[in-house]
């Protein structure tokens, strides 16, 4: 796990944090500066208008209990979550079949749901209590690392059933969800994990064992067999 990557991000930001910033500010800023940096797609394409279809869909489909941005965008990211609310998603969405778009926007729409931002930044704070200086976050940066990524990781899988399951009870059971779940994450290539994702084996596994198991008619409902209380099961400084 390279845990690494994020510990130096974490050292960067004690560097350029404000006098007296706390970790969420700078994680705030962080977020911010990421939504500055997505070019915007021409919203009245025909790309920007299928991909705005597609969540609209899900939107109609699903018992969404948090408010959800949509910023159809260009560039190279795919699709994207920021401040547990704001979902970009690229143009090019438009160009994967249905199946693999809805499992995509699906995909971030867990995220939301299922409050990952917040799990995030209480991990992030516990860490890092005080103000965000070099002498705070230096000890802790390794460690902090570590349980982020670790963090990451199994938040990206309950995504992914999140979007599965989402699949399943838009198909009202067909077995293809599975099949553009699948295309959907080998699409952009096959990848090893990274500091905040496991790699594409590992994804689809997961994905194999929850669709052997009887879907759960609203996706709502996976916070009760997917979403653990992550936070409390990483380890904190004695």
């Amino acid at each position: 796990m390279r845990w690494w990557f994020v510990a130096f991000i974490l050292l960067l930001a004690a560097r350029a944090a404000a006098a007296d910033e706390g970790i969420l500010g700078v994680l705030a800023r962080s977020q911010l500066a990421r939504l500055d940096q997505a070019p915007s797609a021409n919203p009245a394409g025909a790309r920007a208008r299928m991909v705005r279809a597609s969540l609209e869909t899900l939107a109609r489909a699903l018992p969404l209990r948090h408010p959800v941005e949509l910023r159809v965008t260009a560039g190279e990211t795919v699709a994207e979550t920021l401040q547990g609310r704001i979902l970009l998603a690229n143009e090019s969405l438009a160009d994967l079949s249905e199946g693999e778009r809805l499992f995509i926007l699906a995909h971030e729409l867990g995220h939301i749901e299922l409050r990952h931002w917040e799990q995030t930044q209480q991990l992030y704070q516990k860490w890092v209590p005080g103000a965000v200086t070099p002498d705070q976050t230096e000890p802790v940066a390794a460690l902090l690392g570590r349980d982020a990524s670790g963090l990451g990781h199994r938040q990206e899988l309950e995504a992914d059933a999140f979007a599965l399951r989402t699949l399943h009870m838009l198909a009202l059971g067909s077995s293809q969800p599975l099949q553009d779940a699948s295309a959907a994450l080998t699409h952009f290539g096959v990848i090893r994990d990274t500091p905040t994702h496991p790699g594409t084996g590992k994804r689809l596994a997961a994905m194999r064992a929850v669709d052997a198991q009887q879907p759960a008619r609203w996706p709502g409902e996976i916070q009760a067999t997917t979403r653990n209380e992550l936070i409390d099961a990483v380890s904190l400084p004695d």
